[in-house]
């Protein structure tokens, strides 16, 4: 008989099995370097595809020649499966050599193996029942007919002792999708070094951490020193983070006012906490999608030196059904192997959450790292609580640093005002990074702010359109992208227009132009208005500063977010004195779509009813945050209980928590490339190559910046219209050149199926 094969193409399985448990063990050792930890992620590996010595599936293999057919669900048919076997192998084996207490460890494993390829299951009412079922217990009987090596069928020395799971049953869930995140990095890295020819899967050009911080402090002592009072304060800013980050790891927080200087101050404290304590990565986390390109290309011109491939940027996934997914969209997924990673709170979030092999792939690359949380007064307050028992948990048990770095903190600390006789659990022992907030608030002061006389009465976007004609350098900040194109139309033709329907390269270029248009304002070159309509992408990441910016009311936290894109530098003047700038708030005529960004309104409004001293006063946000956070479920889904384990059973329901675990409004968004016309030329190489080779983490990284994230019932739509295809599962590409994408606006929708509450920004 022929030697079992793992995949197409000769790989063998015996091969795989202990390359895949040997890479898990590897990367379990980064979170519990106890040998038993490692020997829970080996053993996942070695059993994991058990099920692929029957002869059954080895025929179907052969027959099949198809990379795509070790993927379960791809083809019906029982001789197709293979992910129980090695379930049942372990709580048969394990029952046998530890008796009760065996059978109930083994469940971890069961989990694990089960779901290698369709992911973390509920126990009760899913893996239990799928289990025993007749046809997973034909599949394991024909697996060990075929008597497999008695190396891989083996226990070995391993001992299964659930009582050395870090934090025990409040955090086992967490520990299963870390093994569980072990396990399906290293099968999908073994199997891509098989179908690359040999090629090592794992990338070795990055450069290391100590490398990016001697590049990050050459690069700030090169630039050029301007002591206006701003810069300086920016100075002391840079020389706190730089000083604090030998402090022992936890929770920190950096109250920094807008305009301070936080992004490059942050990056300076993580890498020099990298240094000292050994980390292995930062994750520089932000709320939107649309602005991780500001946020990146920032970092890139600092590293600049190093080249190219200094940073992951990861903006969204194309995620594809599992009955959908081919060897190549697996594989494709991104797994965080680069030392530097900028993402969204949504890829962080519901990585930490997740139960698909695609999601979860990255987790185990999140321990013993920096998280950066940008703007964290932006975390979604309908899944807070179970986000904040996550990074206890991954600050106590998993080696993370965590920094909450914002101009408005939203008072996380347990300490603070969460409320433990309602069981809600704050974050442990955050340290301030400043010495001072309240007086570097003070000195960077910039800014009036004009509140309406009425704060319930709404304004017709005619009239806020006629109010900001009147300034000739303008910015105009409104909730969602419906209001943007409304209050854009309405304006003169050349007013600019920014939102997350335009793709980040197109973003870029705009709001490079209007930073050179400011930079030629303020040196008396351009005389011609300059007048910009933006969704909030623009109150984070995005350094502009306009001497007027309105904002439609939100919550204060954006108030002072928008505040912060005017006046930053401190250079408007008048008579050769300081001069404060302009933010008007005004009430527009549609309320904010209803949901957390109503009640964020509405805590806004009780908090600044009779308030016209300073509605950016420090004092006010712990008033407001207070009332937002009792209007809202923090933990709205129930997460917190469905990941909470039942010790008699270990059944978790990890599916249900993952499905309920989705911080955009709508099920699914779908991630479609678009025909940027600037941009043609690099966009049409790419969809050439992923159109013959398929998909690849590169390739998918590089076509991010072409991207526009919309919802998914819109896509079909549009896909069954003609104006969409779909190369690859989960991945949409626009077709027309012409007509779908403007130049001004960005990707066209149809207006009757838009719903502006699902994607705000």
């Amino acid at each position: 008989m022929p030697e079992p094969l793992a995949h197409s193409g000769g790989h063998l399985l015996v091969d795989h099995l202990r390359a895949v448990a040997s890479m898990a063990g590897d990367f379990s050792q980064q979170f519990d370097a106890t040998a038993d930890t490692q020997r829970w992620a080996y053993m996942a590996g070695l059993w994991h595809d058990l099920g692929k010595y029957r002869p059954g599936f080895q025929h179907y293999l052969r027959q099949s020649d198809n990379p795509d057919a070790h993927i379960e669900g791809k083809v019906a048919g029982r001789e197709k499966t293979h992910s129980a076997a090695g379930a049942l192998w372990a709580i048969e084996t394990l029952e046998k050599s530890h008796g009760a207490n065996g059978k109930l460890a083994a469940r971890v494993l069961a989990y694990l193996i089960a779901g290698h390829h369709a992911g973390l299951d509920d126990w009760d009412g899913g893996l239990n029942q799928r289990l025993a079922q007749a046809d997973c217990q034909t599949e394991l009987q024909e697996a060990k007919d075929a008597k497999p090596p008695t190396s891989i069928l083996e226990t070995g020395d391993f001992v299964p002792d659930l009582r050395q799971i870090p934090a025990g049953p409040v955090g086992f869930s967490l520990w299963v999708r870390m093994l569980f995140s072990c396990l399906v990095d290293a099968d999908f890295l073994d199997t891509e070094t098989h179908f690359d020819a040999g090629k090592p899967a794992r990338r070795d050009g990055f450069p290391t951490l100590d490398q990016m911080r001697s590049a990050f402090d050459a690069h700030m002592a090169a630039l050029p020193v301007d002591d206006t009072l701003v810069n300086t304060l920016r100075a002391g800013i840079l020389r706190q983070c730089r000083d604090k980050a030998a402090m022992s790891p936890g929770f920190f927080s950096l109250t920094v006012p807008t305009g301070g200087g936080k992004t490059l101050s942050s990056l300076a404290f993580a890498l020099n906490h990298a240094q000292t304590h050994g980390k292995r990565r930062v994750i520089y986390a932000i709320p939107y999608t649309s602005i991780i390109e500001q946020t990146a290309d920032v970092f890139r011109g600092v590293f600049k030196t190093l080249g190219d491939e200094v940073l992951i940027e990861h903006h969204s996934q194309a995620d594809a059904a599992d009955r959908d997914e081919t060897a190549r969209s697996r594989l494709a997924c991104e797994n965080w192997d680069a030392p530097l990673v900028v993402t969204t709170n949504v890829q962080l979030f519901e990585s930490l959450f997740a139960a698909r092999t695609s999601r979860c792939r990255k987790l185990h690359n999140i321990v013993n790292s920096i998280i950066v949380l940008d703007e964290a007064q932006q975390l979604p307050p309908e899944f807070l609580q179970p986000i904040l028992d996550g990074l206890n948990l991954l600050v106590k048990h998993y080696g993370v640093t965590v920094v909450l770095c914002t101009a408005t903190q939203p008072a996380l600390n347990s300490t603070d005002y969460f409320d433990k006789s309602n069981n809600l659990r704050g974050l442990d022992k955050v340290r301030e990074i400043m010495d001072n907030p309240d007086a570097l608030f003070t000195a960077l002061d910039r800014v009036k702010v004009e509140l309406p006389s009425d704060l319930n009465a709404t304004t017709p976007w005619a009239d806020i359109a006629e109010q900001i004609e009147q300034d000739d350098c303008v910015l105009a900040i409104v909730s969602t992208r419906k209001a943007a194109r409304e209050l854009h139309r309405l304006l003169p033709k050349d007013t600019l227009h920014l939102s997350a329907l335009m793709c980040g390269a197109h973003r870029k270029v705009v709001i490079d132009r209007i930073k050179a248009r400011l930079q030629a304002k303020r040196a008396g070159h351009d005389v011609e208005p300059l007048r910009v309509v933006s969704t909030q992408l623009v109150e984070a990441g995005v350094d502009i500063d306009f001497p007027v910016v309105f904002r439609a009311l939100a919550g204060l936290d954006s108030i002072a977010q928008a505040a912060g894109r005017c006046n930053r530098e401190g250079r408007l003047l008048e008579k050769g004195l300081p001069k404060k700038g302009r933010v008007v708030v005004f009430v527009p005529p549609e309320p904010a779509p209803a949901g957390h960004l109503r009640k964020a309104v509405q805590a806004c409004t009780s908090t600044l009813h009779g308030q016209r001293a300073d509605p950016l006063a420090r004092a006010l946000f712990a008033t407001y945050f207070t009332q937002f956070y009792s209007a809202v479920d923090l933990d709205a889904k129930k997460i917190v209980p469905m990941l909470k384990v039942e010790p008699k059973t270990l059944s978790v329901q990890f599916r249900s928590a993952a499905d309920a675990f989705r911080l955009i409004d709508d099920k699914d968004s779908a991630m479609v490339v678009v025909r940027y016309a600037a941009q043609g030329p690099e966009i049409e190489k790419l969809l050439g190559i992923l159109a013959a080779e398929g998909p690849a983490r590169w390739l998918m990284r590089k076509l991010q910046r072409y991207t526009v994230s919309i919802h998914k019932r819109m896509a079909d739509k549009m896909l069954a219209q003609g104006d969409l295809m779909l190369p690859m599962p989960g991945l949409y590409v626009q077709v027309d050149t012409d007509n779908l994408y403007d130049a001004v606006l960005g990707l066209k929708l149809d207006d009757d199926i838009y719903n502006p509450g699902g994607f705000t920004v």
